[in-house]
């Protein structure tokens, strides 16, 4: 086992201690080193998406200053859900090396199967529903983004 996921295994262990949230720790690495890390804080910061990568994420982004991680890694206690796969697609991380499956969070209460089949159907589970109201004054916020002179970041 790396060191990287020794200290993702740290990071979670630090979670369950405080009472932070859930069982999982992060850490991101860059050039050998870590620059990231973090553990799920969603019961520390009621706040649903203070799961461990994005904690992770948010830090190295934080500590490189930007928000591209191109050529870092995400070292995870367990295979990321939609959310943080998200994320480390959004953050151009460029691997995740994760220790569990999600298939193995079922026996503890964490059942994330729900967010792929709605990803899938694309309707998220009928609680989504567009609204066309204000699609111009929307594609105009699209516009004066595309037309600033000083944009030069590429998602």
């Amino acid at each position: 086992m790396s060191d990287f996921m020794k200290t993702a295994l740290a990071e979670a262990q630090i979670g369950i201690k405080n009472g932070h949230g859930g069982p999982f720790g992060a850490v991101v690495v860059l050039d050998g080193k870590i620059i990231g890390q973090g553990h799920n804080s969603v019961l520390l910061l009621n706040d649903p998406t203070a799961h461990a990568e994005i904690m992770a994420i948010r830090d190295a982004c934080k500590n490189i200053n930007s928000f591209n991680l191109s050529g870092a890694d995400l070292y995870t206690t367990c295979y990321p859900c939609p959310m943080c796969a998200g994320a480390v697609q959004w953050a151009r991380l460029d691997r995740i090396i994760y220790c569990l499956e999600t298939a193995d969070t079922l026996n503890i209460g964490f059942d994330d199967s729900l967010f792929y089949s709605q990803m899938l159907g694309a309707d998220f589970g009928g609680i989504s529903r567009k609204d066309n109201a204000f699609t111009a004054e929307c594609l105009d916020l699209f516009a004066q983004w595309d037309n600033r002179a000083d944009k030069n970041i590429k998602y």
